[in-house]
């Protein structure tokens, strides 16, 4: 398994100047880590470069679940519905198992005699379309029986329930795997890769020209194929292409709040209706995780803001349901998100659509948008058989259907012998079940790190849920390059703990400025950089408004020193 390391990116860097790809993919979201994938997969010659970081954006800020949308089936997106659980299936039992898991949730009823035969028949439905294959079907409750498995709930504030079950998962974790795995195959990946401009032959589009967003140099990309799967910056690439777009990508924020398990008094997640959409408790660790919103958001796309109005929707749609009231004290954690929805006639980004386009926008030049999280794999392989078209060579047909992730090969059997390992190892069963669910078969490479180093066994002081090999093990091997993409992606600590990371980041920092090449100025620079963002997303989140939010979050430094915001349009 090739690590992604710092050797890797330097060679990528000379693979990406001197080779000629059969599809280039712009953006390491989820969608493009699968577009990647996909196209490796098939035995085609890929390159994938990110801005930023893996699932920087929208793939790490979402409701953290791979799930049906329960929802979509009011709105008559029966479609959207059946693919989405196909592909939940696909994920439980095959192609990720260590990093999506069941998840048990109870739908609370607050109307009597329409509501129960109304809801149930909705998730009979959900359960028929695939959603009760590897998990069991819903089961009806009575006002008691919802208690005893919610107890943290009012009374009053429910006349009986529904248990029914999705999934949850690592959304970061599972993207970087996606592009891990796409690395597997033979794809070219790097992050810290900005797309600055197109190449051209003719009337059509023949590569990107990038910029290392570390150093500032720039080479040139050459593909057949050119797929933009930037989400929310779609529309910017769009512009940067100078072709004109066959579609318009709009963003929605959606907010969530963590707060620590003990706040809540339940046996399981919950899912709430609003007036506008839904609301979801989520167990996640040693915390809930609560979302999320849906708002029209038209400021900066990389640091989406959560306000303290964001976060008093929050708080006052739960705590009606609950019988100890949430305050703000409560929170350890807050993540804004965007969603890139396609743009429609509502004016409502909740009534927008979540099913996805791709369009051939100019020869060479493929976009896709929309869609969700879970249908990622779909997306992906839409968009390469949109691509086959400029593509000269002969195009076998997806087979990502059957091609497990990175470490899923095996993990059920390991799991079987979390005892032994964690004997072996010298760690106790629960650390051997945490890096089981984190890294699946490849937890002898992580524990590797620690070989001549049993030092690195030891948890990281001011965030104990994880071992200081985890964060030597996301440098060496899973592409981060920053505090950031540790503290926030590889890991969870940003969100999981109260202090977001700031008490551990020099700590962290220490341990990885080896692998990085990192002196004693750049560690201080990197710690600095990394206090100096977080104060300014605290701040943020105490602000009335999405514009005075969003001022404090882009005065915040960055650590890709080299990034261009906009990137520029030259004629």
């Amino acid at each position: 398994m090739q690590p992604l390391g710092p050797q890797q990116r330097a060679d990528s860097w000379r693979q990406l100047a001197t080779e000629q790809f059969d599809v280039v993919v712009i953006g390491g979201g989820v969608v493009g880590a699968g577009a990647a994938l996909d196209a490796a997969t098939r035995g085609l010659r890929v390159a994938l470069v990110e801005a930023r970081d893996y699932a920087s954006g929208t793939s790490s800020r979402s409701s953290k679940m791979f799930h049906g949308g329960l929802r979509y089936l009011e709105q008559l997106e029966f479609g959207l519905v059946r693919e989405a659980l196909r592909e939940r299936e696909l994920a439980l039992t095959t192609l990720a198992p260590h990093l999506v898991k069941p998840l048990k949730f109870l739908f609370p009823l607050t109307h009597r005699v329409w509501e129960r035969p109304y809801i149930g028949a909705g998730i009979f439905l959900y359960d028929r379309m695939g959603g009760a294959k590897s998990v069991p079907a819903q089961k009806h409750l009575t006002r008691a029986g919802a208690l005893r498995m919610v107890p943290g709930l009012k009374r009053s504030s429910l006349t009986g329930g529904i248990s029914y079950y999705d999934t949850v998962v690592d959304d970061a974790r599972h993207t970087m795997t996606v592009a891990r795995t796409a690395a597997h195959y033979g794809a070219v990946v790097r992050t810290s890769t900005q797309v600055v401009g197109f190449l051209r032959e003719a009337d059509g589009v023949a590569g990107v020209r990038v910029r290392d967003t570390e150093d500032g140099s720039v080479i040139e990309v050459r593909g057949s194929a050119v797929i933009n799967a930037t989400g929310v910056w779609t529309d910017e690439i769009q512009a940067l292409s100078r072709q004109r777009g066959r579609f318009r990508v709009r963003a929605s924020k959606g907010v969530h709040i963590v707060v620590p398990r003990d706040r809540i008094v339940s046996d399981s997640a919950i899912i709430l209706r609003t007036e506008k959409s839904v609301l979801f408790v989520i167990p996640w660790g040693n915390h809930w995780i609560i979302g999320t919103t849906d708002t029209d958001w038209n400021l900066d796309l990389a640091h989406p803001a959560a306000t303290k109005a964001d976060i008093d929707y929050i708080l006052d749609h739960v705590n009606r349901v609950l019988v100890v009231p949430l305050t703000h004290d409560d929170i350890d954690g807050v993540y804004a998100g965007l969603r890139p929805l396609l743009a429609g006639e509502s004016d409502e980004t909740s009534k927008l659509s979540r099913e996805h386009a791709v369009a051939r926008v100019a020869p060479g030049l493929i976009a896709i948008a929309g869609g969700k999280y879970t249908t990622y794999r779909v997306m992906a392989e839409d968009a390469v058989d949109l691509a086959a078209e400029d593509i000269p060579t002969r195009i076998a047909p997806s087979i990502t259907h059957k091609v497990p992730l990175v470490g899923a090969d095996g993990y059920f059997a390991l799991v079987n012998q979390t005892m032994s390992l964690a004997e072996e190892y010298g760690l106790h069963p629960y650390r051997v079940k945490h890096l089981l669910d984190r890294y699946g078969s490849m937890i002898d490479q992580v524990l590797e790190h620690a070989k001549n180093r049993p030092e690195l066994l030891e948890p990281l002081t001011d965030a104990p849920r994880y071992l200081q090999v985890e964060a030597v093990y996301a440098v060496a091997a899973e592409g981060a390059l920053h505090l950031e993409d540790i503290l926030a992606r590889r890991t969870r600590i940003a969100i999981e703990y109260s202090h977001r990371g700031v008490h551990c980041a020099e700590q962290v920092a220490r341990l990885v400025a080896p692998l990085l090449g990192w002196d004693d100025e750049t560690v201080d620079r990197e710690v600095d950089i990394y206090r100096a963002r977080v104060e300014a997303e605290i701040l943020s989140q105490t602000q009335p408004d999405d514009e005075s939010a969003d001022a404090l979050r882009v005065a915040a430094p960055e650590a890709r020193a080299e990034i261009l915001e906009p990137v520029p349009i030259t004629r």
